[in-house]
């Protein structure tokens, strides 16, 4: 079989952006992939994730900033050849009732960067080439991401999880890669059709709720104990008698044996209803529902993941990276402030595998 082309690994690196870069989710799957890139600039508005951002990329390359101010002038000093955008997913995600699309507030600023910013610089003909964009499901109904078409570009959209990439969890995101024409995707399919693979990679992804022998593309799932820290005796992240006494019917309960969390968000351990999975560390009883007595769940060992074990499953240290692993948090980062910074942080494996696709 013909290897995949990808550009001259011997030329000057490719410059990147990243906008709305949290704790460095996409800076870390373009250091990972096989495309030579540097992340020269980082953008987001939260103090804790720039400080967690610059702790592990270095001091001055993430700005905190208002993206919705960016100018065309200011980023086209930049000369970036790839956009990585994260942009806020609440306009858009299923679990907001109340989500208004667009009409956000919180949508302004990706609005701002594709509806005005991005013409300008295509006018001075300083348009980054690449584009990448991740986002919740449901953000292929937006009318935001239909911009790029007109500007310029060839498009893709994918519904990616990293199931489908041997991590056992369920995160089903939505990815939008961008190419300036006349770069095209190599085996792209028909033209405007919402992809559940990687083009060339795989089958489209069907995920059956009931099940976790769910096909992958790469290699087996893998089971959750390799991503558990070594010792399970850790108090801090058991689950408080007061919360299962009022939400302990809601759990969605694991075993280490398991090969499927379901997704983690921002609220985990402050929610109890579609945040996370908790742990089982008894797998020899099996006793979920029972509302007679929260006595009864004792046996069963609950608890909550903790922070480093979250990282693994984001793919930003491997499974194998048991203890600190290389990510750093600052010193004085709360355990509250981790797990909203990993909740609205991206899978980096399968963030890695849509970069090295987007160079072929």
């Amino acid at each position: 079989m013909t290897e995949p082309h990808h550009e001259d690994s011997s030329a000057a690196p490719f410059r990147a952006v990243e906008f709305y870069s949290g704790i460095g989710g996409l800076h870390r799957a373009l250091r990972r992939s096989t495309v030579n890139g540097c992340v020269i600039r980082a953008y987001d508005w939260d103090q804790a994730a720039c400080q967690v951002y610059q702790a592990n990329y270095g001091p001055g390359l993430v700005k905190q900033a208002d993206i919705s101010l960016l100018t065309a002038g200011e980023l086209a000093g930049l000369r970036a050849d790839l956009w990585l955008l994260s942009p806020s997913c609440q306009p858009y995600t299923v679990l907001n009732p109340l989500a208004k699309g667009p009409e956000d507030p919180r949508a302004k600023s990706f609005a701002h960067l594709i509806q005005g910013v991005l013409p300008e610089l295509v006018d001075m003909g300083q348009q980054p080439r690449y584009i990448l964009v991740e986002n919740v499901a449901g953000f292929e109904a937006s009318s935001t991401r239909e911009q790029l078409d007109a500007r310029g570009y060839n498009c893709l959209e994918l519904l990616l999880t990293p199931l489908q990439f041997g991590t056992p969890n369920s995160r089903l995101r939505y990815y939008l890669l961008a190419k300036w024409r006349p770069l095209a995707f190599r085996n792209a399919g028909t033209p405007g059709r919402l992809a559940r693979h990687i083009p060339g990679q795989g089958e489209d992804w069907s995920d059956p709720r009931s099940t976790s022998d769910a096909p992958v593309l790469f290699g087996d799932l893998k089971a959750l104990h390799e991503y558990l820290d070594p010792d399970d005796t850790n108090e801090e992240f058991k689950i408080p008698d007061r919360v299962l006494e009022k939400w302990g019917r809601l759990f969605d309960i694991v075993l280490p044996s398991g090969k499927r969390t379901c997704c983690f968000t921002r609220g985990y351990t402050k929610l109890a209803e579609r945040a996370g999975s908790v742990l089982q560390l008894n797998e020899d009883l099996d006793k979920r529902g029972n509302a007679d007595t929260v006595r009864l769940l004792d046996p069963l060992r609950l608890r909550y993941f903790s922070p480093q074990e979250l990282l693994r499953l984001f793919c930003f240290d491997p499974p194998s990276s048991l203890g600190a692993g290389s990510f750093i948090w600052p010193e004085k980062t709360s355990t509250k402030t981790k797990y909203k910074l990993i909740g609205n942080s991206v899978n980096v494996e399968v963030v890695c595998r849509l970069i090295n696709y987007l160079f072929e």
